[in-house]
């Protein structure tokens, strides 16, 4: 029994340090290089839209694409859009305000965020459930989005969700607590590391796709993008 404790807790330690850091410095590097990339790209192919860069342009396109059903396209789709900015809040929220990563944040990196509720991170975590299963029903059921689908964009969802099935099921001990929290660490570092190099990668990109928008619409039309 303490032989197998003492394994769980060597592997913590490896997933909470070493592999940890890597697992930081391979996002924000791999972030970081992946924008590089695109940046000298666009301005081999795309120089023209520097032309019309808008700072005004852009932040508003950005703005009104972070504000449920303020474009047209959002107002098309009104249950989609609302799943898709509850699915996207709650990704983020939860990861940063549960109070348990509140903890780790500060030894690892000396910062202390707000907390929120376990209360809440708990509704907030089964919110992030049902809308991930609703976007994996949808993929599946419109047909206009199922041809666009390929079992990588399954495989992506499935993984995105691990973490925090892993993690509420760690929470409230609803099976082998040792096992559910090393699965839980492990799935959250495999998430970040995907992040740079897939289609996750939207997390950044998107920003920069509706500025970019909002400079070729707003800059060079004068035309709203949404």
């Amino acid at each position: 029994m303490m032989e197998s404790d003492i394994n769980w807790n060597s592997i913590y330690e490896i997933l909470t340090g070493p592999a940890l850091w890597f697992t930081f410095i391979f996002f924000v590097g791999g972030l970081l290089i992946r924008l590089a990339f695109l940046f000298r790209l666009s301005r081999k192919k795309d120089r023209v839209i520097y032309n019309h860069f808008s700072l005004a342009w852009g932040l508003r396109s950005i703005f009104q694409w972070m504000i449920p059903w303020a474009s047209a396209s959002m107002r098309q789709q009104p249950v989609f859009s609302i799943v898709a900015f509850i699915f996207h809040l709650s990704l983020l929220a939860v990861p940063l305000f549960l109070s348990a990563h509140i903890v780790l944040w500060e030894e690892a990196f000396g910062v202390r965020l707000w907390s929120m509720p376990d209360g809440l991170s708990d509704g907030l975590t089964l919110i992030f459930i049902a809308a991930a299963l609703f976007l994996i029903a949808r993929r599946r059921i419109r047909p206009e989005v199922r041809i666009l689908t390929s079992a990588w964009d399954y495989a992506l969802l499935g993984i995105t969700m691990l973490p925090f099935i892993t993690g509420f099921l760690a929470y409230h001990q609803w099976g082998p607590y040792e096992v559910l929290l090393i699965l839980h660490i492990l799935f959250s570092q495999i998430l970040l590391i995907l992040i740079p190099t897939t289609k996750l990668g939207h997390m950044v990109l998107f920003f920069l796709t509706r500025a970019f928008i909002g400079f070729e619409m707003g800059g060079r039309r004068g035309a709203r993008s949404w």
